[in-house]
């Protein structure tokens, strides 16, 4: 097992509730000038789950399972800040009270955090239920490996990530391996420790080359020559691992979203294909 220093991160409460959708009362503009009129982001979606394809929808930028969100902006920066990938999260009001589910992905602008639950839970759960998530991740260190940056990553699910030391590198399974020149909205960002940054879908042969129409929800992804460690940028010899955690857009530059969960700058992670590398596979 690789060191870490577990044992002195803290575990905290923080609370959402499940989100309602919102609209912006405008359509989606395409790069090619058309416009859709689609489901967002936001509310409790039934039938897209982590392991579900994350691509085609009849939607923009959908956010599989159960979006959620404080109502108090500066507790909704804490709550999707200190939760982490892999974290538990218990209902804690409503029909669906005592139901356990599980972090599953951070998406910025809206600033949302997106939970699993299981189809009946689902189907109890209603839009403002409370949802408590004991918080434990960020500051997490691989201590053998101090120039491998972990960002929202749980203890629990980096014990789960198929790992291999290698010298001075990490190897690191993941569902797929992509370039950098893919990655769209989000780029410059100043904070990695939540959000996330987008691959760009609209270039037919770029999707067939690297066979993007497959991604899933709850993907671990190797993004080469992306340096995410304290913000998101391009730095050759950079590696990015996150996780993908909303679906496709029709708006330009954006596309499926993937948020950090490690990163370096010097090559120290040596990303090698696991296509059971899903948060599903992991967990469910």
């Amino acid at each position: 097992m690789l060191r870490t220093n577990r044992d002195k991160l803290p575990v905290i409460s923080v609370e959402g509730r499940a989100a309602h959708p919102a609209y912006n009362g405008r359509g989606y503009y395409n790069p090619d000038g058309e416009m859709d009129f689609l489901v967002g982001t936001g509310g409790i979606v039934y039938n897209a789950k982590i392991g579900d394809g994350a691509v085609d929808w009849a939607a923009d930028h959908l956010e599989p399972g159960v979006t959620t969100q404080n109502p108090v902006e500066r507790f909704n920066n804490a709550y999707v800040t200190y939760a982490c990938i892999g974290n538990r999260a218990q209902v804690i009001s409503g029909e669906a009270k005592g139901a356990w589910g599980l972090v599953t992905g951070k998406h910025g602008g809206v600033e949302h955090l997106m939970i699993h639950f299981d189809q009946e839970v689902l189907e109890k759960l209603n839009l403002d239920d409370r949802i408590k998530i004991k918080a434990c991740g960020q500051g997490l260190r691989l201590l053998d490996y101090p120039g491998v940056i972990l960002r929202s990553l749980s203890p629990e699910l980096l014990d789960k990530m198929d790992l291999q030391p290698q010298g001075e590198k990490l190897g690191v399974g993941v569902a797929k391996i992509l370039p950098a020149f893919l990655m769209g909205a989000g780029l410059g960002s100043g904070n990695s420790a939540s959000g996330d940054y987008d691959i760009a879908m609209f270039d037919p042969d770029t999707v067939a080359r690297y066979e993007l129409d497959s991604l899933r929800f709850g993907d671990l992804v190797a993004i080469l020559d992306s340096d995410t460690r304290y913000g998101r940028t391009y730095r050759g010899g950079a590696v990015t691992i996150g996780v993908v955690v909303h679906s496709d857009s029709r708006s330009a530059g954006h596309g499926p979203g993937v948020t950090t969960m490690m990163s370096c700058k010097d090559g120290l992670i040596a990303p090698h294909v696991n296509p059971n590398a899903n948060l599903a596979d992991l967990f469910l």
